[in-house]
């Protein structure tokens, strides 16, 4: 999928964003954002909530990406 250009057409950037929700809402997601968290909690990382966050979205981003690669024999 790719980050989107800042020129993209508006239904590229919807379709990017649509993907991003359905990740977030995903069980997978949740149990490793919590997961992240409890480590991240032991570790005495600062902003626990936002890193785990943010820490799980880019691993489903770049996993996507790669199976996308893989599809396509652009890898």
């Amino acid at each position: 999928m790719g980050v989107p250009k800042f020129n993209s057409p508006e239904e590229e950037i919807k379709k990017w964003l649509n993907q991003i929700a359905l990740i977030c809402l995903s069980e997978d997601f949740q149990k490793l954002k919590k997961e992240l968290e409890k480590l991240y909690l032991q570790s005495n990382v600062e902003n626990v909530q936002i890193v785990a966050f943010q820490d799980a979205l880019y691993a489903f981003l770049a996993q996507e990406e790669d199976e996308l690669s893989f599809r396509t024999g652009t890898n």
